[in-house]
């Protein structure tokens, strides 16, 4: 009867030890999570101060300061966008419905369709984003990965894709890497044509 009383306790003991890490294993991952979602949180309002600072310096004489940060009251959702937050080739975000409202209005805007977690992007834009300020050219830069809806919107096929639009429609496009070379004809031939 001892010997069973014994290798009792000793499952016992076994099973408790399984239980104390199983509840140390689960504590760390909570705290984990919490601390980057704290950490997270902490860029996004980094992200809104710098926009708001930025658009304050380049806008004040019109007043036209957002107050909310490169994606307004959208709160990203994929840590590769957070990530980017304060990539300074990240900056030019449009969202959905005032991509829309330009387009409607006929202006003429250059849209860069890309994704966080695109390598081809990710390749791309500390290219084009130099190129474009040297031809003195904005690109407004649309995040397919926040907002899913630009691929059908727009007929996408992959990213990176580079659009010109102009009168209310697309009058030219870029599809993946392209050479320095033939973003800078892309920039002259469209620039032309407005």
């Amino acid at each position: 009867m001892a010997k069973k009383s014994t290798a009792s306790k000793k499952k016992d003991n076994r099973l408790s030890i399984l239980l104390g890490i199983a509840v140390i294993v689960i504590i760390a991952f909570t705290a984990i999570y919490f601390i980057n979602q704290s950490q997270n949180d902490k860029k996004i309002e980094d992200s809104q101060q710098t926009s708001q600072s930025n658009q304050a310096s380049s806008s004040k004489a019109s007043g036209n300061v957002d107050t909310k940060g490169l994606y307004g009251d959208y709160k990203p959702k994929y840590q590769a966008t957070i990530d980017q937050l304060n990539d300074k080739n990240y900056q030019n975000i449009i969202l959905p419905d005032d991509l829309k409202k330009k387009i409607d209005a006929g202006e003429s805007t250059f849209v860069y369709f890309f994704s966080p977690t695109c390598v081809h992007c990710q390749k791309v834009t500390p290219e084009l984003m130099p190129l474009a300020q040297q031809a003195d050219v904005q690109i407004d830069q649309y995040n397919v990965l926040e907002f899913e809806q630009g691929w059908t919107d727009y007929s996408l096929g992959g990213t990176p894709t580079l659009i010109f639009f102009k009168d209310g429609e697309e009058k030219g496009r870029l599809v993946g890497e392209q050479t320095d070379d033939v973003f800078n004809d892309f920039f002259k031939t469209m620039k032309q044509s407005s």
